[in-house]
């Protein structure tokens, strides 16, 4: 850092609160800035960017998508898809038939395993999001 900077460094670190607040208004004006912009910008990152990472460990509830069906297994699948669907036989070939499809959406962590693993047991393939 050049002598200049460290001089004026030196200079603020021996103000007082008023006239540092006297000082940020008048650069304010001298120079058409304005610092509560950058300060607000500067908080409002902070929780943004902790946001996704508490998202990512609060996440209760899963999308369970059918995702692949062998030729020889669809009866087996089928099955588990009217079980964890409800629904009735053609509706449930539908699902079958045109993957990838979504199984259950809003599943908790437990049920989407098991769903999960009801299926590749009998040969499919499921993606949980």
């Amino acid at each position: 850092m050049s002598e200049k900077l460290n001089t004026i460094i030196e200079q603020l670190k021996s103000l007082t609160l008023l006239e540092a607040s006297e000082l940020v208004t008048e650069i304010e004006k001298v120079f058409g800035v304005d610092t509560s912009v950058s300060v607000a910008s500067a908080t409002m990152a902070a929780p943004a960017a902790a946001a996704p990472a508490e998202a990512a460990e609060e996440k209760t509830s899963f999308d369970i998508t059918l995702t692949d069906v062998p030729a020889d297994k669809k009866i087996a699948v089928l099955k588990i898809v009217r079980n964890v669907t409800g629904l009735g036989l053609k509706e449930s070939k539908d699902i079958v038939d045109n993957v990838p499809k979504v199984l259950k959406e809003g599943a908790s962590k437990e049920e989407s395993e098991s769903i999960k693993k009801e299926v590749e047991a009998v040969g499919g393939k499921v993606t949980i999001k």
